[in-house]
């Protein structure tokens, strides 16, 4: 069985609440939301495989791959029913989850994502330089694309970790993911989303703009739209209005 490497906060009683990371990021992404929603909720996260301390398959993985390692990893530790938040390629694998495995989810926020990507041309030539070059320019410029224009100028050690971790992630995990990024298509079946959902948009969001995360949520039936004043990593660049929202939706 596939290794996750996990992390589990909160009162062993609350509600459970899932944290699914960005690729080129890892479970610790998620620390600026981990005081206020560990209060309330029994919150695990996780490293997406191929990612910080999970196993590194060899090859291409699926979306299938992803979710059913969340569907294992609840399996593993006795969890039915869960809420879901999953950013970028995190989002990407909630919706699969919603679409595939309904009954394991309650409350479901997409965040910063679209639910089809696609373009070979693009990911193709980045998964071959990966594989052959390793991931320290990859890394640096994923990082580069993360954030509002004033981030790294005002939190620049912040900055440096969340680029550090992109450049450590494993070339073969990170090649992997960004296969399902290639390949993913899950728009066909927005309409058999039924958990209540709530969609996040960065407005200075350049990997997934605002205007297509938007357009995600008109897509899901009843799904509600907020956009804060932050860029693709927006839980990060902007952490209070971000977890404001999850903390209101959840509530």
């Amino acid at each position: 069985m596939l290794h996750l490497n996990y992390r589990l906060d909160g009162p062993d009683s609350a509600p459970v609440l899932v944290l699914s990371n960005s690729i080129a990021a890892t479970l610790s992404m998620w620390e600026p939301q981990m005081e206020a929603l560990s209060r309330s909720y029994r919150v695990l996260r996780y490293d997406t495989r191929g990612h910080g301390q999970s196993d590194v398959p060899e090859g291409a993985y699926s979306i299938d791959d992803l979710g059913g390692d969340v569907i294992g990893l609840l399996d593993m530790l006795g969890i039915g029913r869960v809420h879901f938040c999953g950013l970028s390629l995190g989002g990407m694998t909630g919706m699969w989850l919603a679409q595939n495995h309904p009954q394991r989810l309650d409350k479901l926020v997409l965040s910063n994502c679209v639910p089809h990507i696609g373009n070979p041309d693009i990911w193709n030539p980045r998964i071959a330089a990966v594989l052959q070059d390793g991931m320290q320019q990859a890394g640096a410029t994923q990082a580069s694309r993360w954030f509002k224009p004033d981030f790294q100028a005002e939190y620049p050690q912040r900055y440096r970790e969340l680029e550090q971790e992109a450049m450590d992630t494993p070339a073969k995990g990170y090649a992997g993911c960004c296969a399902v990024l290639r390949d993913a298509d899950l728009s066909r079946r927005l309409d058999d989303i039924a958990s209540p959902t709530l969609v996040i948009g960065g407005a200075h969001d350049l990997p997934t703009p605002p205007a297509k995360v938007k357009d995600l949520a008109q897509r899901i039936p009843g799904a509600k739209y907020v956009e804060v004043d932050g860029g693709h990593l927006a839980n990060v660049d902007a952490s209070q209005a971000y977890t404001a929202a999850v903390l209101e939706f959840l509530g």
